[in-house]
């Protein structure tokens, strides 16, 4: 049961992909510390708990690895940035198949309760409950690009400059890597005449809704799949209520489901 939970959440395909970028394991010259364990079942414990939402304690035992170790595991990953590094992956991946849409990039964002943590803020369309607020930034079929953590009540505009500047270095099927959408679509609430100079001196061609008037339903055309791509990334139930302390802990496992929506694309060309 153990070798097949692992091999359905972590398939071949993605662990040559994530093998070669995994931090290695220095054992301390004077001995004791943490010993080393099987990193592909470590990493489909984390997997789990992203998909099924449960806490590192419930972990099952059919993994064969301790909670503790899983989450100490999952922290160091965090610190060396492999979430940021798989997500890339992949996307290269994609990229290399010309794949990805660059006639277009849509941004928006969701809230979400938070228990506790660092990066949360009182919600204002819950009752100023504490929450944080997920910006994503999509390529025109809806694969997430860039994706962020913030207070609740950071207004989305604010994260609007640093998902676009968060957009990697793509590979392409031909030439060098891409990083640059042809337009940016965006809802009223990312409108300013500061962000239309800005996306113009960069040029980018904006296609933001002005405030009084336009309606938005020429946007409603495009802004359907960035709301897909939401709904993709709340399908890990880890993201719909955070509970982690730490905000760059809820942004690696956002990290994470980004980098696996965008997989479940690739999977799907190579079958």
């Amino acid at each position: 049961m153990r070798v097949d939970l692992s091999r359905r959440l972590v398939p071949d395909e993605l662990w040559e992909l994530l093998a070669p970028l995994m931090p290695k394991f220095v054992s301390r010259p004077q001995g004791g510390g943490t010993a080393p364990v099987e990193e592909r079942a470590v990493f489909a414990a984390v997997v789990y708990v992203l998909t099924s939402g449960c806490a590192w304690r419930h972990l099952p035992e059919s993994f064969g690895v301790s909670s503790a170790t899983a989450h100490r595991r999952f922290s160091v990953w965090t610190e060396a940035g492999l979430w940021r590094r798989l997500h890339r992956a992949v996307l290269d991946e994609l990229g290399a198949r010309g794949d990805l849409d660059w006639s277009s990039a849509v941004v928006d964002a969701a809230s979400v309760r938070a228990i506790r943590g660092s990066l949360t803020g009182p919600n204002p369309v819950d009752r100023g409950k504490k929450g944080s607020k997920l910006p994503v930034l999509s390529e025109a079929q809806g694969l997430p690009l860039a994706v962020a953590v913030s207070g609740a009540n950071m207004h989305d505009s604010q994260a609007f400059k640093p998902l676009i500047l968060g957009i990697p270095a793509v590979r392409s099927r031909r030439g060098p890597r891409r990083r640059r959408p042809g337009k940016i679509r965006a809802d009223k609430a990312y409108y300013s005449a500061e962000h239309l100079r800005w996306l113009r001196s960069r040029n980018l061609i904006p296609r933001i809704a002005r405030p009084g008037i336009e309606s938005g339903e020429r946007l409603g055309r495009h802004r359907w799949k960035i709301e897909r791509s939401i709904s993709w990334l709340f399908g890990y139930r880890r993201l719909t209520v955070r509970y982690e302390r730490k905000g760059s802990h809820f942004l690696a496992f956002l990290g994470l489901a980004a980098a696996l929506t965008c997989y479940k694309r690739l999977a799907k060309l190579t079958t």
